[in-house]
C-alpha cells in the first residue's frame, strides 16, 4: 500500500510538473491545474484515462513494463527517475547496454594520488583503460602496446614476464580467468569480449586450456605475491572499487603488505621517476 502511495505521488508531481507546451498541447490560462491534466498523460501513453485515474489514486492494479516505458517518455522522466519509477511499480527495470565512459580527470588524479601504490582503472573486459607509474613499473612495458594488447588478461597469457613476475602464475591465471569469465557472463554479446576471447583462444595454449574448463571466481580481495626483477620480492593487497560514476569501470588498487613491500615500492618509484632534463 505504501509503495502503490508513494508511486501514485511520483506520477502527480511529474504530471503537474510538466508544461503543456513541452508535451505538445497548447497552454492558456484557462488551465486550473498546474502541469497536464490526467486525460493528457492517458493520451501519450495510450491507456485509459481510467486506468491511469486508478493508477494515480493508488489503486491495486498491474502495471506492465511497456505501460511503464510509455509513461517514462510521456513524463520525459530522466534516467534516474525512469529508474525511480520502475521500482515504485515493482518491475525489474532492462537491462541496457554498458555505457563507456572515457575516465574522469578526477579519477586519473586519484590514480596519481595513490602512487607509489600501483593502481588501475579497468573496463568489464579487464582492458587497462589508465593506470599509474606505479603500476607501468611494476608490469612493465605498457605503454607501447596497441590499445587491444593492453589488457589484463592478455598480458597475463601471452607475456612471457608475466609467469616469472607473479609468484604463482597457474594460481593467478586461474583466479583471474575465473573472475573475467563470470564477468563476461553478464554481458556476453559484447564485440570486444567476443573479439578478446577469440584472439586469446589463438594465442594462447593454456588460455584455451583453462578457458575449455569453465572457470567462475567471485572477487575476492587477496595478497599478490611478486617477484621484480628491479624491486624483488614484493607482496600486495589488492582490492577492487567500483566507479559510481560509470558501474562499468573498476577502480583496483594494490597495498603494501609489510613495510619491506613499502620500501620496494618506493625503490620501484625511484628507479622510473623521470631524470629531469638540463637546460
Amino acid at each position: 500500500m505504501t509503495r502503490r502511495k508513494e508511486l501514485a505521488g511520483f506520477l502527480r508531481s511529474r504530471r503537474e510538473s510538466l508544461s503543456p507546451e513541452a508535451a505538445g498541447f497548447p497552454g492558456g490560462s484557462r488551465r486550473r491545474t498546474p502541469g497536464l491534466r490526467r486525460e493528457e498523460v492517458a493520451q501519450l501513453s495510450g491507456v485509459s484515462v481510467t486506468w491511469y485515474t486508478w493508477l494515480e489514486q493508488g489503486r491495486d492494479i498491474t502495471v506492465s513494463r511497456q505501460v511503464l516505458e510509455s509513461l517514462s517518455r510521456a513524463l520525459q522522466l530522466t534516467p534516474a527517475e525512469r529508474g525511480h519509477l520502475f521500482a515504485l511499480a515493482g518491475a525489474p527495470l532492462p537491462a541496457e547496454p554498458a555505457r563507456r565512459m572515457p575516465v574522469s580527470p578526477t579519477l586519473r588524479t586519484l590514480l596519481e594520488t595513490l602512487e607509489p601504490n600501483p593502481a588501475h582503472v579497468i573496463s568489464p573486459c579487464w582492458d587497462l583503460l589508465a593506470y599509474n607509474r606505479a603500476y607501468a613499473g611494476l608490469v612493465g612495458g605498457l605503454d607501447d602496446l596497441p590499445d587491444e594488447e593492453r589488457n589484463s588478461v592478455w598480458l597475463l597469457f601471452t607475456r612471457p614476464g608475466m609467469r616469472t613476475l607473479l609468484v604463482d602464475w597457474q594460481r593467478e591465471a586461474r583466479d583471474i580467468l575465473g573472475q573475467f569469465r563470470a564477468a563476461a557472463d553478464k554481458n556476453p554479446d559484447d564485440p570486444r569480449t567476443i573479439a578478446l576471447v577469440d584472439a586469446l583462444l589463438a594465442a594462447s595454449p593454456a588460455f584455451a586450456s583453462m578457458w575449455s574448463a569453465h572457470p567462475i571466481r567471485a572477487f575476492a580481495s587477496a595478497t599478490k605475491h611478486f617477484d621484480h626483477p628491479r624491486a624483488g620480492r614484493i607482496s600486495l593487497n589488492y582490492t577492487k572499487l567500483t566507479v559510481t560514476e560509470d558501474v562499468t569501470q573498476h577502480l583496483v588498487v594494490f597495498l603494501p603488505v609489510a613495510e619491506d613491500d613499502a620500501t620496494a615500492l618506493q625503490r620501484l618509484a625511484e628507479l622510473d621517476r623521470p631524470v629531469p632534463s638540463r637546460a
